[in-house]
């Protein structure tokens, strides 16, 4: 009987081994959740819109910005801020399974290393974010506390034990299934924490205001009256909730409007403040403009036609009287984001506006509220101030926008660009009669043609749809007699100058990608 009983017990001892040599990594790993918490819980309630993770978040996004923004934007798409905020969560947690192994034989590891992130978290938040310092510092001190501390209770736990050296736990002592459980209940803890905190920063920050927009004077109809009709074409207007985002705010800033107020200063002749409502007063003027993202690649869907609502640039720029040498709008964000384009651009007739609506409604807190601006036919980094607080006149070469010293061209013309949207990539389709569609975009000069190859075909010139200006997109539509077989499907625009899309394939940086979308579709044999 002894020998048969020695191989059931064996599993047991393995077991309970395994479960004290990582038991460390997991109460880390559960006292770095309630930092985590703690330190968010205590921004939220010491801040309006605060968030240590954020800041942190944020402060990586200005070291890094100009390596990793394609690489974010093409992995992540518009869901980039979530994922840099997941990674920074995720590291932390990282970092704090591996000063639980530490701790384990060398309990003042716990407290340096929790002291340590709350250092870096506050020198590097307040990089970040300099007016909420006293905040953000309080807050990572707390964190630091609740951490260290919760390490500490775990690692004591009873039945943890200590080595022959006074230092370690002992070899046979194991989790237990209380440590276990209250090690659990901390990570559980620092969610709920983090949690709380988010509904705290919702609630205490302001949301805007319900407004109705005055009616316009001047401008272009929002639609053509018969937009083409094709299942799965995107839609001429982009509903706003479908409608990109790319900026660098990891977190929306969302100004309380009673107290916010734009600027229009620099080389100017009469510096000018401008509250909500009186911009509200202004904002007579709607334009349909689309506008795309630089790092958009061929065939991305970083673009997208909406209809802006609010003040001309000229009017403002009329109203502070430019003086010699304001050669550069250069327009700064509420999140310490500039961008930056010639004046005479805001003064040659494009749509140029500070924006208050779009799509009819004021703008949402995700595009730029209360006010934003929007300029037709530049690429948004160059252009697209969001959450803006000041307009600044400058010369060309006294100031570089946000995305300049980080190896992008001064200046951002949006390029000819063509999409197809259906057939999607990868569709099997019957034989016969096939609608190929999307959409193309040259803003200021129009579409004049839009063409579409098969293989190593013709090119065949397809249907464009009306526009409402020669600043939004076109959507087009061709029909193919598709035979059975695997097709790859080319489409290339002409603008309203005559100047082809150019066809050559470059990623986006440093000025807007270029090539041909193409799409492979299979065509399955008639039965």
């Amino acid at each position: 009987m002894t020998s048969t009983a020695a191989p059931a017990t064996q599993p047991v001892r393995d077991s309970t081994a395994t479960a004290a040599r990582w038991y460390p990594a997991v109460a880390g790993l559960a006292a770095a959740c309630t930092a985590l918490g703690a330190g968010e819980l205590t921004t939220a309630a010491l801040t309006v819109g605060g968030s240590l993770v954020g800041d942190v978040g944020s402060w990586f996004i200005d070291l890094a910005a100009g390596s990793l923004k394609d690489v974010a934007v093409a992995v992540f798409g518009r869901h980039d801020k979530a994922a840099l905020v997941v990674g920074v969560v995720l590291t932390t947690l990282g970092l704090g399974a591996g000063v639980g192994l530490l701790a384990s034989t060398r309990r003042w590891a716990g407290a340096a290393g929790f002291v340590a992130f709350s250092v870096v978290a506050a020198v590097t938040a307040t990089s970040a974010d300099p007016a909420r310092a006293g905040a953000l510092c309080a807050a990572a001190a707390v964190a630091a506390v609740t951490g260290a501390g919760t390490l500490h209770g775990l690692l004591a736990l009873p039945g943890r034990g200590r080595g022959a050296n006074g230092r370690g736990p002992a070899q046979a002592a194991g989790p237990g299934r209380r440590s276990v459980v209250v090690a659990t209940a901390a990570a559980a803890l620092g969610a709920a924490a983090a949690g709380s905190a988010v509904l705290v920063r919702r609630t205490r920050t302001p949301a805007p205001l319900a407004v109705d927009l005055p009616a316009t004077t001047s401008g272009t109809a929002v639609a053509p009256s018969e937009p083409l009709a094709v299942p799965g074409l995107s839609p001429y207007v982009t509903p706003v909730d479908r409608f990109y985002r790319i900026d660098t705010a990891l977190l929306v800033p969302r100004p309380d409007v009673r107290q916010w107020r734009l600027t229009v200063d620099g080389a100017v002749e009469r510096p000018v403040t401008l509250t909500y409502g009186d911009l509200l007063e202004l904002a007579t003027a709607a334009e349909p403009v689309t506008l795309s993202c630089v790092s958009n690649e061929v065939g991305g869907d970083l673009v997208g036609n909406a209809l802006w609502q609010g003040v001309p640039l000229s009017t403002l720029l009329e109203r502070a009287g430019v003086r010699p040498g304001g050669d550069q709008v250069l327009g700064h964000s509420l999140d310490g984001f500039t961008a930056g384009f010639p004046t005479a651009l805001a003064l040659d007739g494009r749509p140029a506006m500070v924006a208050v609506g779009m799509n009819g409604e004021p703008l949402p807190a995700e595009h730029g509220y209360p006010a934003r601006i929007v300029v037709a036919g530049l690429y948004g980094y160059v252009s697209a101030v969001k959450w803006l607080s000041r307009i600044e006149l400058t010369g060309w070469d006294d100031a570089d926008g946000y995305w300049i010293p980080r190896g992008w061209s001064k200046e951002g013309p949006i390029k000819t660009q063509s999409r197809i949207d259906v057939p999607r990539a990868g569709d099997v389709l019957a034989p016969g009669r096939v609608v190929v569609a999307g959409v193309a975009w040259a803003p200021t000069r129009g579409i004049r043609a839009v063409e579409v190859q098969v293989d190593a075909g013709p090119w065949e010139r397809a249907d464009v749809g009306a526009v409402a200006s020669a600043n939004t997109w076109a959507q087009w539509r061709w029909t193919w007699d598709a035979a059975p077989g695997t097709h790859t499907l080319a489409v290339r625009a002409v603008d309203g100058t005559g100047e082809p899309q150019v066809a050559a394939p470059h990623e986006p940086a440093p000025n807007g990608a270029t090539g041909l979308h193409r799409r492979e579709v299979t065509i399955r044999t008639a039965s």
